[in-house]
């Protein structure tokens, strides 16, 4: 059984959320190798240059082969050439790995104990009925639990607009979907953090990684 501890908008105890999850072994290659796939797979693959044959360049020979002195030249299109084709370039290419949602879930099994250990995990009771977003007010609680100074990994559902604009604008916060955990995100935020009222969506995340 682990606890979670809750504080209210003025940053006081309010109580604690449990959950039970159980811990997995950790597995430091699998990790490596999640963070490996992910980054490989958010990379856009649009880095090219031209070869000499996709160049606009005329391909007539720029002097007759003999009698000049100079050096035989048979294209300005030449790699040797300023403003010529490149010699095995970058192109244009996709490149996917992939990795089975079991050792994934391994990972984000890990990485939740992890911030267990590190009591790096809160839960605050923000709920703002407000049409508009309120980031002063996002500002005085993150302050009030003492977490304006960390960088902090905010957990919400993908239709709660007004909390999304409310704490996106914040610096030290990066948002991310219950439904879109990603490793990344999840080692390199300095402390998680979700709402009282979404403790239902936080609880089916995790039970995922059991």
């Amino acid at each position: 059984m682990s606890e979670i501890i809750v504080y209210g908008l003025d940053g006081n105890v309010q109580g604690s959320v449990n959950f039970d999850i159980t811990e997995k072994a950790t597995n430091s290659v699998a990790f490596a190798r999640a963070i490996r796939v992910l980054r490989q797979n958010w990379r856009q693959g649009t880095v090219g240059c031209k070869t000499r044959a996709e160049l606009a360049f005329s391909n007539r020979k720029p002097w007759k082969q003999k009698g000049t002195g100079r050096a035989r030249a048979g294209s300005l299109r030449s790699p040797l050439w300023r403003k010529g084709g490149v010699i095995f370039g970058p192109q244009p290419r996709t490149r996917t790995l992939s990795m089975n949602g079991k050792e994934m879930n391994l990972v984000f099994n890990n990485i939740l104990f992890s911030k267990l250990a590190e009591k790096a995990i809160a839960c605050l009771d923000f709920n703002v009925s407000a049409e508009k977003p309120v980031t002063k007010l996002a500002q005085k609680m993150l302050k009030a639990a003492d977490l304006d100074n960390k960088k902090v990994l905010l957990f919400l559902p993908f239709d709660d607009i007004t909390s999304i604009a409310s704490f996106r604008n914040i610096p030290n916060v990066h948002i991310v979907s219950f439904d879109q955990p990603n490793a990344f995100d999840l080692i390199n935020g300095g402390c998680w953090v979700f709402f009282k009222k979404d403790v239902d969506l936080f609880k089916e995340m995790i039970s995922r990684w059991n």
